[in-house]
């Protein structure tokens, strides 16, 4: 009995080993996503169909738009424009999208995180205090301000954050190792939930009073 289970694992063994020498997940050039599922003969893969490679044109690797400034009238002064696989189909199965953050004076892009992708940062105009927090138990904060060609990197799942500390208005391009990297907002998430999380989960996690946890959830 023994021997048939050590034949099996050295089997399993062989069979991973093979698998780690082949090819990566991605077996074609590329996979451009459909957004009409209606073609039957589409494949699945990672998220999104892929369509026909026959009917792939230079268009579907093209984006534009990207210089034209974000609306950062709101409450927290800034605009993020995301090229990813919603809005860029090209980008599928290939692991990288991109963003355009602007900032008002003094605007922030508040502290969130990308569940699935490293985010690299670089400053085209403006100067930008930014950071991140390590995971429990050491929450150790890093920080650096920013000037126009600095870059900056924010290692994958971490909270991070970026403040327009200048006069004028900052513009920002975020790359991402994800087609599609995902953003939590902390505040948002936290006290605008859908349906809310209960005041009392609130009011102990943040050691405050119930009334101000109450008046949070209303403006999330």
């Amino acid at each position: 009995m023994r021997k048939a289970y050590l034949v099996t694992v050295a089997l399993f063994a062989l069979a991973f080993s093979l698998a780690s020498a082949s090819d990566p997940a991605r077996l074609q050039d590329f996979c451009v996503a459909l957004k009409d599922y209606s073609d039957k003969s589409a494949v699945f893969v990672n998220g999104k169909f892929c369509k026909d490679p026959k009917l792939v044109t230079a268009d579907d690797f093209y984006f534009c738009g990207l210089n034209i400034p974000g609306n950062t009238y709101n409450k927290v002064g800034s605009n993020v424009t995301n090229v990813n696989v919603e809005t860029f189909p090209g980008l599928n199965t290939l692991g990288i999208s991109l963003a355009r953050i602007d900032f008002a004076p003094y605007g922030q892009n508040s502290p969130h995180t990308h569940p699935r992708g490293t985010e690299i940062l670089v400053v085209l105009e403006g100067t930008l205090f930014v950071g991140f927090v390590t995971s429990n138990t050491d929450n150790r904060l890093f920080t650096k301000t920013l000037n126009k060609g600095d870059v900056f990197v924010f290692p994958v799942g971490l909270i991070h954050f970026q403040v327009n500390v200048g006069k004028t208005n900052a513009i920002a391009i975020s790359g991402l190792s994800s087609q599609n990297a995902g953003a939590i907002t902390i505040a948002n998430a936290v006290f605008g939930s859908n349906p809310p999380i209960n005041p009392d989960v609130l009011t102990k996690a943040f050691q405050l009073d119930k009334k101000v946890v109450k008046y949070l959830q209303k403006e999330f």
